[in-house]
Order: C-alpha cells, then sequence, then structure tokens
C-alpha cells in the first residue's frame, strides 16, 4: 500500500545537546520545540512483495498544498549514509509489522537539508508516519513519537502539534514527545534567515559524541529544567519578552557547550555574528524579536504575527542573506491524498 505524510520542522526553543543512549536516541535533557508552517518534508512510502530491495525514487509528480504549486520544493541526493538510515528504519518498521517485501521511497523538502534547520526532524517523522500508514499500523501519537525519535531525535518533536515537549525519559518507551499547546494557541512567527544553504561540515550527531568534554555541560543540564518551566509559563500567558529571553539565554548556552567541546565545535559564521547583534539593536529600538540558533549558522527570528513586517523590513538590512522562510506555528505529522510518484 503506498501513503503519503507531511512533516514540519520544528525549532527548539529550548534546546537539548548530547545523548544518554545514543543506539535509541535518549537525550541528556528534556526539550522545547515549536513546529514551523513553511519548513517541511513531504514523504511517499509504497511496500510490496514485487520490490527486492529498499529503494529510493525521485519524485515524478509536482507536490500541491492546498491545490497551489510550491515552487521551493526540492529534492536533494541523499548520500550513502543518509540512505542507509532511512533503509534501516523502514526494516525495523517492516519487522514490526511482519510484512514482505521492501519499500520504495520519494521525498522532497520546502528548505535546504543539511544547514542546522532540521531537516532530519521532519524527514523522519514524515517517513515513519508513511511508512506506519503504507504497512497498517494503527499507532497513536505517542507510538509514533517514540517510532520517530529512533530514525532522529528530534524527529519525535515534529509529531504532535503545534508547541510541543519531547520527555527526556529513561527508556524508549518513555521518551517521547507531546504537545502542550495546539499551533492556533499563539500567533508567533518563526522568521528562518538563511545565510548558508551548503550541508554543514560537522552533523548533528556526530557533533555531539564529544559533548561530554565540555566543562560547561553540568552547569547547563541543571538549568534547562527552570527554563523549561519558564518557557511553558510564558508560551500559556504569550508573553513574548519572557519566551525570547530564556530562549536566548538557553541558545547562547548550547552553543557554549559546543564551544567548550574537545575538540570545540562552531557553526555560527560572521553573518550569524550579524544578525544575532542587529536583532539585539533592534530590540533596543522597540521591537520585540528574538534569536535562536540550532546546530547550523542559520537564524529563526521569533516574534508576534503583528511584527512580522517589522522585522521583515530590517532583514533587508542585513548582509549575506540567501534566503527568508516565514513561518507560523504548524499542526504535526499528517497523512494527504496526493502522491510524490
Amino acid at each position: 500500500m503506498k501513503a503519503t505524510a507531511v512533516a514540519p520542522a520544528n525549532i527548539a526553543l529550548i534546546k537539548y545537546w548530547g545523548k544518554k543512549d545514543a543506539s535509541l536516541r535518549l537525550p541528556l535533557n528534556a526539550s522545547l520545540s515549536m513546529n514551523l508552517s513553511d519548513a517541511y518534508a513531504v514523504t511517499t512510502v509504497d511496500f510490496s512483495p514485487i520490490y527486492t530491495e529498499h529503494q529510493i525514487v525521485t519524485p515524478v509528480a509536482p507536490f500541491h498544498k492546498n491545490s497551489r504549486p510550491r515552487k521551493v520544493m526540492k529534492c536533494e541526493a541523499l548520500n550513502q549514509k543518509e540512505a542507509g538510515r532511512i533503509f534501516s528504519h523502514m526494516d525495523m518498521m517492516q519487522k514490526r509489522a511482519g510484512v514482505h517485501g521492501k519499500a520504495k521511497i520519494a521525498t522532497m523538502n520546502s528548505f535546504p537539508k543539511g544547514t542546522g534547520i532540521a531537516s532530519s526532524a521532519s524527514g523522519f517523522a514524515a517517513l515513519t508516519a508513511a511508512a506506519a500508514a503504507a504497512l497498517g499500523l494503527q499507532y497513536s501519537e505517542k507510538e509514533l513519537s517514540i517510532l520517530a525519535r529512533l530514525g532522529s531525535g528530534s524527529a519525535c518533536r515534529s509529531i504532535p502539534d503545534g508547541f510541543v515537549l519531547w520527555e527526556e525519559g529513561n527508556s524508549s518507551e518513555t521518551s517521547f514527545a507531546r504537545s502542550i499547546f495546539d499551533h492556533r494557541w499563539w500567533d508567533l512567527r518563526d522568521i528562518v534567515i538563511v545565510v548558508a544553504s551548503g550541508k554543514k561540515e560537522i552533523s548533528s550527531a556526530a557533533g555531539m559524541e564529544q559533548v561530554g568534554t565540555s566543562p560547561k555541560l553540568s552547569d547547563r543540564l541543571a538549568a534547562v529544567p527552570n527554563r523549561i518551566k519558564r518557557a511553558i509559563d510564558a508560551i500559556a500567558s504569550k508573553d513574548i519578552q519572557t519566551l525570547g529571553s530564556v530562549m536566548e539565554e538557553d541558545c547562547l548556552d548550547m552553543h557554549a557547550v559546543m564551544q567548550s567541546q574537545v575538540p570545540a565545535l562552531y557553526y555560527w559564521t560572521e553573518e550569524t555574528r550579524e544578525i544575532m547583534d542587529a536583532v539585539g539593536q533592534w530590540r533596543s529600538g522597540g521591537l520585540a524579536v528574538y534569536f535562536t540558533i540550532d546546530a547550523g549558522p542559520n537564524v529563526h527570528l521569533v516574534c508576534e504575527g503583528k511584527n512580522e513586517k517589522s522585522v521583515l523590513e530590517k532583514v533587508k538590512e542585513l548582509s549575506g542573506v540567501q534566503r527568508v522562510i516565514v513561518n507560523k506555528p504548524a499542526r504535526g505529522v499528517h497523512l494527504i491524498a496526493h502522491h510524490l510518484y
């Protein structure tokens, strides 16, 4: 049976860096995120006994969303390691279903992968949901979240709706994501400023392997639970100043851990720093906008919807901007009737 799923990327407002169990992708700490409306993956999976091996194929049909062509959709080549992760994930799900045959897979992104905009999160969330449907598996949201996490840690956060908490857990069954507010709760914007679209040299997974060498790690882990509480309270009360402040605090703290690892890990570029400095200046001028940065050089600007136009005007003053992606809070993974092949 063939099935197609759409899954959003997500931006971690309170982040995790490091795993307590690499094979199960259990994080060192809980995290809090928001799904992104215009940064997403679309994946079609078809399981059939006529296929003798898993295969990734080029989409042959344009993807439409709400009957409108999405011209920015990209089908990017996967290297052998990336394809291997996808095939291993299919093997795991197929074994659970007790289904014979192999899978034909097609996938597309609305944004560049491997640049720190959570392409593996949206990719594995869409892959998991599409594969489950194609295999005829009836999973709960919690179960889908756990399965997606086994493919890519942060993929579990792209399964539920809107604003999402990923519980740290101490086993595979207790480490999952759940929605704390739906995507209609608060009219926020996440404006992604793309300053580099090339694939980063060191992946998040590889970078996390050395997190234990950072002298700043223990203090960070001790601080995260209170930050999550402050952030959840801020979302509940729609307090952009508090959310933005704790979000920036956590972002800088995570990158301080990265930069104090051995070897040190620097994802920021000159353009990244320019944007960070500019945001502080804009805020001093009365514009309520805040930044956060995942494991990459690109910057997410978070503001309320009423300030979107003002922020975009300011962004025009920046140098080195390759692309701007404007996101609202989004629903989680969902199936669609239109297939990629």
